[in-house]
C-alpha cells in the first residue's frame, strides 16, 4: 500500500516568543518540520502534503529546499487539527492509498513507531492512533480502550475524571486510507470546551460504521512537541545524546561524546576517530577511518577515508578532502578540492582552489582568491611544494612537482618542475639597528622630560 504524509505546521507558536514560525526553529541545525520528514522517509512516501498558516512564505521555502515536490496548503483559519488535515483534501484527491498525519513541531518519532502503524494497517484496522504511557499525564487526550480496540479519544478539557486517570495518551498521529480519514473528518463536529474540529473525533466516527481502531504505542520521548524555548533547549540535548549513541553503535569512535555536536544529516563512516569539542554543522559526511582532531567545525564538506582533520581547523562548505588528506591545525578550507594524500598542516587558508594529490601547503599559505568583486582559483598541482608564508594571488596556476620560496607572492603561472621566487632581496645594514634604537630612545627620554 502506498502512503502520502499530511504534516500540520499551520501553528504560530506564540510561546516561542519569536517572529520566526515555530517549525523554523531549529534542532540539529534542521527546522524541526525536517526532523518529521526524516523519519517518514523510509516509508518512501508517493505525497507529502505540508499544511502551513503563519510564515506561510517562510515555511514554504524552507520546505522546498528540502523536497522540490512537497505539495503545500494553507490553512487560512486555525479551527482545530481536524480542519487542518482537511486543507490537505484537494492535494491527495484521486489518491488511493494511506495517510499518516504527522506534526512538525514533534521530531522525535521513530521510523520503527512508523513501520509499527503501517503494519497495523496491514493487519486490518482502519484507523491506527499513535499513544503513549505518560510519567505525568498532564492536559494530554486520553485513549480509552475497551477489549483491546480503541474505543474513543478524550481531549483533557472535555474528560470525566475518570478519563482524567487514564495513563494511556494522545500523540495526535494518526494513520488510515486517506479516502477514509476525509470521509470521518466530515462526520466530526466542533461542539466541545474549545469550539474547535479534534481530529481525534474519528475514532468515535469510525466505531459508529463499525469501523476498527486500536492504538500503537511508542516511547514518550517520541512525542515530544516543542512549543516554547526551553523545550527547543530540552529537544536539543534529547536529540544530540540520541545522535551521539547512534554513532556510537554504529562502530564511530567520540572520545568524549558528551563535546561532540551533531547536525541532523550529519554521516560518519565506522571507524572513524572524534576527539573532544568538535562540531558538526549541516550536510557533512566523514568516511571510515578519518579523524577529526579537537576543536574542530565542520560543514557542507567530504572528508575521505583515512584523512585527518584538525585539531583546531574549519571546513566550510565546499569542502573536499581525498584519502588521506591532512589538514592541520588553524587551517581554513573553502570551495576547495584537497587532492589524496596532500598536506595543508599549518595556519593557511586555501579557499576557491584545487590542490594536487601529494602537494604540501606551508604553514601561512593563503590563497588570495577574492578582489572584492569576483571569486577567482587557484590550481596547485600534485606534488607542488608551496614554501611557508606563500600568497596565491589567484587566479594562479602551480604545477606539478613545482615549488613557491617561502615569503613570496605568486601573481604568474609557475610551470610544472619550476621554482618561483616573488620576494624582494635582502638588504644587510651593519649596526644600523643598534643606531636606531639608541635614537628612538633618546627621542622618548626627550618626549617624557618635556612633558
Amino acid at each position: 500500500m502506498t502512503t502520502a504524509l499530511i504534516v500540520l505546521a499551520a501553528g504560530k507558536g506564540t510561546r516561542m516568543k519569536s517572529d520566526l514560525p515555530k517549525v523554523l526553529h531549529q534542532v540539529g541545525n534542521a527546522p524541526l518540520f525536517a526532523h518529521t520528514l526524516a523519519a517518514a522517509r523510509d516509508l518512501d512516501p508517493a505525497r507529502t502534503v505540508l499544511v502551513v498558516g503563519h510564515g506561510s512564505d517562510l515555511v514554504e521555502a524552507a520546505a522546498k529546499e528540502i523536497n522540490p515536490d512537497i505539495q503545500i496548503v494553507m490553512q487560512e483559519e486555525q479551527l482545530g487539527t481536524g480542519h487542518a488535515v482537511l486543507q490537505a483534501r484537494a492535494a491527495l484527491k484521486g489518491f488511493d492509498g494511506d495517510a499518516i498525519v504527522l506534526y512538525g513541531d514533534t521530531p522525535f518519532i521513530r521510523p520503527e513507531t512508523l513501520d509499527a502503524m503501517r503494519a497495523a494497517r496491514a493487519n486490518g484496522a482502519d484507523v491506527v492512533v499513535l499513544g503513549f504511557d505518560a510519567a505525568d499525564p498532564g492536559r494530554y487526550g486520553r485513549l480509552v480502550v475497551k477489549d483491546g480496540a480503541l474505543a474513543r479519544i478524550v481531549e483533557f478539557k472535555d474528560a470525566t475524571e475518570d478519563e482524567r486517570a487514564i495513563t494511556l495518551c494522545n500523540s495526535g498521529v494518526i494513520a488510515a486510507k486517506a479516502s477514509t480519514l476525509f470521509d470521518l473528518l466530515d462526520g466530526i463536529g466542533n461542539d466541545n470546551a474549545s469550539g474547535e474540529y479534534y481530529l481525534t473525533d474519528i475514532v468515535e466516527v469510525a466505531r459508529a460504521q463499525d469501523l476498527s481502531a486500536v492504538a500503537i504505542t511508542c516511547d514518550e520521548a517520541e512525542t515530544l512537541g516543542i512549543n516554547s524555548r526551553t523545550e527547543l533547549a530540552s529537544a536539543e540535548t534529547l536529540f544530540q545524546n540520541r545522535r551521539r549513541t547512534e554513532a556510537l553503535e554504529d562502530g564511530v569512535t567520540l572520545q568524549a561524546a558528551e563535546t561532540v555536536y551533531f547536525s541532523l544529516d550529519t554521516v560518519i563512516g565506522r571507524d572513524a576517530y572524534v576527539e573532544p569539542n568538535v562540531y558538526f554543522g549541516p550536510d557533512v559526511t566523514v568516511e571510515s577511518g578519518a579523524r577529526i582532531r579537537a576543536f574542530s567545525h565542520l560543514e557542507g564538506c567530504h572528508v575521505s577515508t583515512k584523512s585527518i582533520v584538525g585539531p583546531f581547523a574549519r571546513l566550510r562548505p565546499g569542502a573536499e578532502l581525498a584519502n588521506g588528506a591532512k589538514i592541520g591545525n588553524f587551517v581554513e578550507i573553502k570551495n576547495a578540492q584537497i587532492g589524496e594524500g596532500a598536506k595543508v598542516n599549518h595556519l593557511s587558508y586555501i579557499g576557491d582552489a584545487t590542490v594536487g594529490d601529494e602537494a604540501n601547503i606551508g604553514a601561512g599559505t593563503v590563497t588570495c582568491n577574492y578582489d572584492g568583486v569576483n571569486k577567482h582559483h587557484t590550481e596547485i598541482g600534485a606534488r607542488a611544494f608551496i614554501g611557508s608564508d606563500t600568497m596565491l594571488v589567484a587566479p594562479v596556476r602551480v604545477g606539478t612537482e613545482a615549488m613557491t620560496a617561502s615569503g613570496s607572492t605568486i601573481t604568474k603561472d609557475v610551470p610544472n618542475g619550476a621554482l618561483a621566487i616573488a620576494r624582494a632581496d635582502q638588504q644587510v645594514k651593519p649596526m644600523l639597528a643598534v643606531k636606531l634604537f639608541a635614537k628612538l630612545r633618546a627621542l622618548k627620554a626627550k618626549k617624557k622630560k618635556d612633558i
